[in-house]
């Protein structure tokens, strides 16, 4: 019997919940094959067999926390049985297998017609399938939802990594299925919750099934839910905490003027993606300019060790990106040394895999300053935590036309507010204000950072 373990997480992450298992007690494995998923507060972590045998038992269920080197299961090596099949049919079972999970990717124009004409549909194996069972491909979090909201999931789209059906997705096929208008509900009802920005709003999905009544529960249980913090949660959480305890927190404002890199942007983008494939953000510019305000202020992109300040002589730029497991903050490597083509480039390659649940230890490691961006959700001004142990973080707003004084004369500009938190006890407020002062004059004047 080879005990399946909680293997290393990663630098300073000691515990991870118990995500999806994709294999059920008796199924066979092949050596090498991911048999369970963790989630930690950075990245999923899978597991696999390390000898081919039959999966004999499941330690953990999903949602536990388990720590590293915890056992997770067992497989018998070289069990025969029912359960494992000879190679050639592994094979067969693997194309079946994959055949239905493109069937299950594929838009659910049929379904509302399937689930009209057997009503009786949640109670098929597909249902078992939502619960784990080897059907849908579905997250915890949708299964529990769609189990409280009486959501069929054998007819809901997924939109998360390869097919598997997340929380937006369910709550999309419930308002899909109630029609543009939420529906009137009773005062015991709880509210629909909202689809998260960035949504996959164009794809179909199949309509719900019928809401079951709600129980009141004390007089007040039908109009609130309890759902446990996930570990990610859980750790962005006690680290934004720890943040606030171990940094003396101040935040200094300025305003950009973004006509010039607007209009620069707006020059080259359509010639920049197509002779290099490149979507030219704003982003880049305010990575560089960043680059070059940190070598003018190094304090900004230092660190404090104990009774020491370290200097870094490079910057591992962190960019904050908005996921569905929340938020996570992965680093352009060395961007001081790179162009805008290539910081770029780095930006796309890195949010793309924070969106797929990709993100590798090195992507979300060694950061040494931040920039996040609430324009892209419509904040007009806000403070922002720095990452700790960073001592800076650079706070990215919404660019707005207002009225400005311009050689006495008044104005329409498009501005945006930005805003710098940094750890007072190493940043004198002067070099804070400098800091954002040099960022301002190089986003004015763009074609300075080429010759900078």
């Amino acid at each position: 019997m080879i005990s399946l373990k909680v293997p290393p997480l990663g630098e300073s992450i000691v515990e991870a919940t118990v995500s999806r298992w994709l294999k059920k007690e008796g199924d066979a494995v092949a050596a090498g094959e991911t048999v369970v998923e963790l989630e930690t507060d950075k990245i999923t972590v899978e597991v696999p067999a390390l000898k081919a045998g039959v999966l004999a038992r499941r330690s953990k269920n999903e949602g536990d926390v388990v720590h590293v080197d915890d056992e997770l299961g067992a497989v018998e090596e070289g069990a025969a049985g029912g359960a494992a099949p000879a190679p050639a049919q592994q094979q067969q079972g693997g194309q079946q297998q994959q055949q239905q999970q493109q069937q299950q990717q594929r838009p659910a124009a049929a379904a509302p017609a399937a689930a009209q004409s057997q009503p009786g549909q949640q109670q098929q194996p597909a249902a078992a399938g939502a619960q784990g069972d080897g059907g849908v491909r579905a997250s915890p979090g949708a299964r529990r939802l769609a189990a409280e909201e009486g959501v069929n999931l054998a007819g809901v789209a997924g939109t998360g990594r390869g097919g598997v059906v997340s929380k937006p997705d369910v709550v999309e096929a419930q308002r899909q299925g109630s029609g543009s208008q939420p529906p009137a509900a009773p005062p015991a009802a709880p509210p629909a919750p909202t689809q998260p920005a960035g949504g996959a709003a164009a794809t179909p999905r199949a309509p719900a099934a019928p809401r079951p009544a709600p129980v009141a529960a004390g007089g007040n249980g039908a109009r609130e839910t309890r759902e446990k913090m996930t570990t990610r949660r859980r750790r962005i959480a006690e680290h934004l905490l720890e943040s606030q305890h171990q940094t003396a927190h101040l935040t200094t404002f300025n305003e950009i003027d973004m006509s010039a890199v607007s209009a620069l942007r707006e020059r080259l983008k359509e010639r920049v993606e197509k002779e290099h494939g490149v979507k030219l953000s704003f982003m880049p510019f305010f990575v560089k300019a960043a680059c070059l305000a940190l070598k003018t202020y190094p304090t900004v992109n230092a660190q404090i060790d104990g009774d020491s300040i370290i200097y870094k002589h490079y910057v591992h730029m962190g960019i904050a990106v908005a996921s569905e497991q929340g938020l996570v903050v992965p680093n352009v490597k060395d961007a001081d040394r790179k162009g805008m083509l290539e910081i770029s480039r780095d930006i796309a390659a890195v949010a793309k895999r924070a969106r797929d649940g990709k993100l590798t230890m090195d992507d979300l490691t060694g950061g040494t300053f931040t920039i996040t961006n609430g324009g892209v959700f419509g904040s007009l001004v806000s403070t922002p935590i720095i990452n700790y142990p960073q001592v800076g973080i650079l706070g990215l707003h919404k660019t707005q036309e207002r009225p400005i004084a311009v050689n006495g004369k008044v104005e329409i500009r498009p501005m945006m507010y930005i805003a710098l938190s940094y750890d007072h006890r190493i940043i004198d407020g002067q070099q804070a204000v400098l800091f954002l002062v040099r960022l301002k004059d190089l986003m004015e004047d763009p074609g300075s950072m080429l010759v900078d």
